[in-house]
Formats: structure tokens, sequence, C-alpha cells
């Protein structure tokens, strides 16, 4: 331990600078930040970054290691950011320090026993048939107008009705439900401080806050089942969760179930278009659809990385990340990670041994991957089935990406069949 850094140097060099994830502010990063993976894995697998004040970690099994022993209670009081003269975040503090997403055990394990019992595989998998109607009746929309806006007309409104049914509200709400879960994923997936965008994240969380508490009024009134439904009435030893508990999880569930399976659907059919051997052979073998799936989550991550804090001074790659330093842990950068996956920067849609990040590990697993899996599957397999020969309609180059540096997915798809 005598020879570990005891703490980041105070000056920064060059190699500093081209290290930092702060170049995903960069449009041309966005697009493709795996380079910039590579040489942080390669050349700084544990960095110090001078611009976040945190520490990087891009090898798969460090990532592991912070995912699964480093704690998730990051989120600031509104009392300590008043102290800090960001008190305009309040409102939404207030929302995600009850969020299971940003707590550790126990007070996670007892909301994430109640939110998963809606999310079990068993059950999630009944809802395929329903799923597949629902894909089928969004083709039916555009098949004869031969082009769509994938995400627009497809992968924006599949989640949000699959999202609003499981919650329990009506499935005529589910392009506000899509709004407010775009609104609060850019926070959520963003490490920059803009202050612009305060008023509006301020806005989404209060019509939030109460569109669900007049949905817990009236499943009080006439129960429907979902989500909603069952985190009001649960009960542990005879504890049951606060009004503002089932709102705040309500919320990180739907952003979740909306974000993730949103952005897998845009980003897997961008790549099977970038990879037209791989496309041909998924059409010709929907037996490989699972493994599709996994793969393409693998490749193009929908959540890119995560943060921590360390519980207490660790060592690993030759650092000393002291206790309370803050730590994220790149997600997509393990899933890329030569040690683990061979061949990594290639797009196999039959890989075997097939353990990746996206969905998260351990305790804070997404609980929702079952869904998020399922509605993957029917989609990529429907829309290859439905629509002969899909193409991209537009320049790569052109593509724009959505600005959240965590959650990544597209604004847009232009494609023609």
């Amino acid at each position: 331990m005598a020879t570990v850094p005891k703490s980041p140097a105070p000056l920064y060099g060059k190699a500093d600078l081209q290290l930092s994830l702060y170049h995903l502010l960069d449009p041309k990063v966005l697009a493709d930040p795996y380079p910039l993976y590579h040489r942080l894995r390669t050349g700084a697998p544990v960095h110090w970054d001078p611009f976040l004040h945190a520490w990087v970690v891009t090898r798969y099994h460090d990532v592991i290691k912070v995912l699964h022993d480093f704690s998730a209670d990051r989120t600031p009081t509104p009392e300590q950011l008043t102290e800090m003269g960001l008190s305009s975040f309040n409102p939404v503090a207030q929302v995600m320090v009850k969020q299971m997403l940003f707590m550790d055990a126990p007070a996670h394990t007892r909301l994430r026993a109640l939110a998963s019992a809606a999310f079990s595989p068993s059950r999630v998998e009944r809802l395929r048939s329903h799923i597949q109607e629902i894909v089928d009746r969004l083709i039916d929309a555009v098949s004869e107008s031969r082009g769509m806006d994938l995400i627009a007309d497809f992968a924006n409104p599949l989640p949000a009705i699959v999202t609003a049914e499981m919650l329990g509200v009506l499935v005529s709400d589910h392009e506000d439900l899509k709004s407010w879960s775009a609104d609060f994923a850019e926070m959520l997936g963003n490490f920059q401080h803009n202050p612009d965008r305060i008023p509006r994240v301020a806005a989404t969380v209060e019509k939030m806050m109460a569109y669900f508490r007049n949905a817990i009024a009236e499943q009080k009134k006439y129960p429907q089942g979902g989500l909603i439904h069952a985190l009001v009435t649960a009960e542990i030893n005879g504890d049951r969760l606060t009004e503002e508990e089932v709102i705040a999880n309500t919320i990180v569930t739907m952003v979740g179930g909306q974000e993730t399976t949103t952005n897998l659907i845009g980003n897997g059919i961008l790549t099977l278009l970038r990879n037209p051997g791989e496309l041909e052979r998924l059409r010709s073998n929907e037996s490989l659809i699972q493994s599709a799936v996994e793969e393409l989550l693998r490749y193009e991550s929908p959540s890119q990385h995560t943060a921590r804090i360390a519980p207490k001074d660790v060592e690993m790659g030759g650092k000393l990340i002291r206790k309370r330093d803050a730590v994220i842990a790149v997600m997509a950068a393990g899933n890329r990670d030569p040690e683990r996956f061979p061949d990594p920067d290639v797009l196999d849609l039959g890989r075997k041994d097939n353990r990746h990040l996206a969905f998260g590990w351990a305790a804070h697993f997404c609980f929702g991957a079952a869904l998020a899996r399922i509605e993957g599957q029917i989609a990529f397999a429907t829309l290859l089935r439905r629509l002969p020969n899909l193409r991209l309609n537009a320049d790569p180059a052109t593509l724009s990406w959505r600005f959240n540096l965590g959650l990544r997915g597209l604004d847009a798809l232009p494609v023609s069949f």
C-alpha cells in the first residue's frame, strides 16, 4: 500500500485532458464514445478525472467491483444543496432521496422487494402476446407509408404504452409519461451542471408528482392493479410506504422502463443496419433473437455509466480511492473489454457467454430487465419480419444523438422499407 498514490496529483497534464469524460459533451465524441473508452481502459483504467472530480473505472471486473461494493447513496439532500447555493434543485432532490436507485440496504432492499413483484419474469412473460399486439398495431400505422422515424413512431410509444399499463394508469396518457420521462432522464444521465434546465426539470417533477398523487387516489377508490396499486397496498411487518415513497419510486420505475427500452430499440436497429451481414443472419434465423438482444445490449449499451461513492479507502488499478470519493463506473467500456469479450468491437449476434453490464449488477441490477428483454425480442423480430428491405433513410453522419451522456439514444432514426 505504501507505493499507492495517496491522492490525485494537483496538476493535470495533457493526458488528463484527453481522457476526461467531459469530452462526451462534444457531439462527435457522443456519437462514438468507444475510442475514448478504449483509451481510458488501456491507458488509465482507474483514472482521476479532474473536470468531474471523480474516479472513472472502465475495465469489466473493476466496474463489477464498483457496482457490487460501492455505495449508491449519493444524492445530496435539499439541506446540502441549499448550503451549496443550489436550492433551485431542492424539489428534484426531495424526490430523488426517496428513490431506490440512490439507496443502499436496508432501505433499498425494502423498496426493491415491493417494486420487483410487479416485474417478476413469470408475470412479464404473460404480457408477451399483449406486447406483440402493441408492436403490430404500431407497425400497421406506418406500413403503407413505406417509411417512418423509428424513434417517434415506434421506439418511443412502445415502452410508453407498456409502462402505462404496468403502472396501472391510462394508456392514453402515454405521451405525457414519455415527455416527462425524457426530461427526468436527461438530468439523471448528465454530469454537467446546466442551470438553464433546472426550471423545466422542476416543472416536470411537479407535474409528475401531481399526476401520480391523483393516480394513487384513484387506485384507492377503484383498484385497477399494476405497480402503483402494489406499492400503495404493500405492507412489511405492519410498515407501509408513504405516499411520497410511492410517487418517487413510481417515477424512477417509469423512467427506467421507458428510456432503456427506447434506446435499446433505436440503438439496436441502427447497429443492425450498420452491420448488414448480421442483420441478414438474424432475419434468416429468428431463433437467434434472444442472443441477438443480449449482444445489442452489450455492443451499444442504453445505459453507459453510473456513479457510486467509495464506502472506505479502496485500492484499485494501482490507485488509492479514498472513502467518500465519487466513482463513475462505465458499463459501456466494460462491455467492450477484450479481457472479458473476445473481439469486443465486432457484433456477433450468436455470441456465447455474454454476461454484459447493460442492466447493471448485484443489488441494483435493473428489476425491469425481463420486461425490456421481451420488448426488445418482439420488436426486433417483428420489425425484420414485417418490414422487408429495412434501410436507413439518412446519411449516418447526420444522425443526432440525444444530449444525454449516460443514457445513450438517438433523437431520430429515419428508415424506409
